[in-house]
Order: structure tokens, then C-alpha cells, then sequence
């Protein structure tokens, strides 16, 4: 289990990294504003987490450029490759994982039929989590919104889903958890996976 994280109240510390972050980059979306940021959040059932939240509203909302790879994508937003036959998005529902689950190498997962194969990955991709980007080939960057991963941010792809940041020796993509510290971690210029 990852550590619990402040997301109710923004750090003013964790903002001046990400303004410093993202000032330097001129193809940054312009904020949001408050306006635009509560009414998502009714409109979803939801209040975003810090510093995210304060993120989007004052600082930026989108990055035509990494993290990730193709972008930050502006609030609301999905890739164009996330597909317009998918799901309704439910941020309200809580994001059902505590921890990675790599359902490709699970001999469990393997022998279920299509169907219930993707009711039990249907809530990984489209319960309680806002889209954050890709990576290209399926991987996509998800902010946690809604349960007791609030906060953290996870790739979550075909093979599985991961989250980054746990602080454990065997952690697939160690870090900093949380927006702030993914963002820093891409801004530094490192690798998602320790051993890439």
C-alpha cells in the first residue's frame, strides 16, 4: 500500500515546482480558471485532487509536449487513440486497485473468456481516474480522482496497471508519488522503469 497523500490542500512548495516545471515550456495550455475546474468536478461528482486541481486552474491546462510522451492533455480530454466506442468515463467510482496488477502475466487472467476478461479491466481504465496521456502503443497516464489511490498517477496499459512512485525496493517505477512528483521525475529527464 502506497503512503497517503495530502490531496485536499495544495502545497504552496509542490506549486512552485510545477510552475517552475512548466513556465519554461511555450507550448503550455493556458490555466483553465477556477470557473472552468469546479464546474468539471460537479459535473463529474467529484473535486479533483491537489495539487493537480490548483495545477489546472492557475498554471496549466495541457502540454502540446511531454509528460507524457504525446502531451498533457488538457482537462476533460482524451487521446485520440482511447477510441470513441469506449465505456462512459465514471471519476466517481472509485479506481478499484491498491496495488500493480500485471494481468498479462497472470495465469488466472489467461483462461477467462473476452467478456468477463474485460468486466473485471473495464474499471482499471474508466473508474474513478482522469486521463493524463500517452505514451504511444496503449499506454496511458491516469491521475487517480476518486478512492484510496487518490492522487497517485498510474500507466495503465494492455499488458497491466502500475503506479508510479511507490518508495519500495521492488517498485516497477519508482519515484516521488503523486502529480507533482511525476511531473518532476519526467522534467528531470528520467526513465519510467529503472532498469530502461
Amino acid at each position: 500500500m502506497m503512503a497517503a497523500m495530502n490531496t485536499e490542500t495544495c502545497d504552496p512548495a509542490e506549486l512552485a515546482i510545477l510552475r517552475e516545471i512548466f513556465a519554461s515550456h511555450p507550448e503550455a495550455v493556458p490555466p483553465a480558471g477556477w470557473e472552468t475546474v469546479r464546474s468539471f468536478e460537479a459535473g463529474h461528482g467529484i473535486v479533483l485532487p491537489e495539487p493537480y486541481r490548483t495545477f489546472v486552474a492557475e498554471i496549466c491546462d495541457g502540454l502540446r509536449a511531454g509528460p507524457p510522451y504525446y502531451g498533457l492533455l488538457p482537462l476533460a480530454h482524451t487521446p485520440p487513440d482511447w477510441g470513441s466506442d469506449r465505456p462512459e468515463r465514471l471519476l466517481a467510482e472509485p479506481f478499484p486497485l491498491t496495488a500493480a496488477w500485471l494481468w498479462e502475466a497472470d495465469d488466472d487472467e489467461s483462461a477467462l473468456a473476452v467478456e468477463e476478461f474485460e468486466a473485471r479491466t473495464g474499471p482499471v481504465f474508466d473508474h474513478g481516474s482522469l486521463l493524463l496521456g500517452t505514451d504511444g502503443c496503449g499506454m496511458y497516464w491516469h491521475l487517480i480522482v476518486t478512492g484510496p489511490q487518490r492522487g497517485h498517477v498510474w500507466q495503465i496499459a494492455g499488458e497491466g496497471a502500475m503506479p508510479f512512485g511507490p518508495q519500495s525496493p521492488d517498485a516497477l517505477m519508482p519515484g516521488t508519488p503523486g502529480f507533482t512528483g511525476w511531473a518532476t521525475h519526467w522534467a528531470r529527464g528520467r526513465a519510467w522503469f529503472p532498469d530502461a
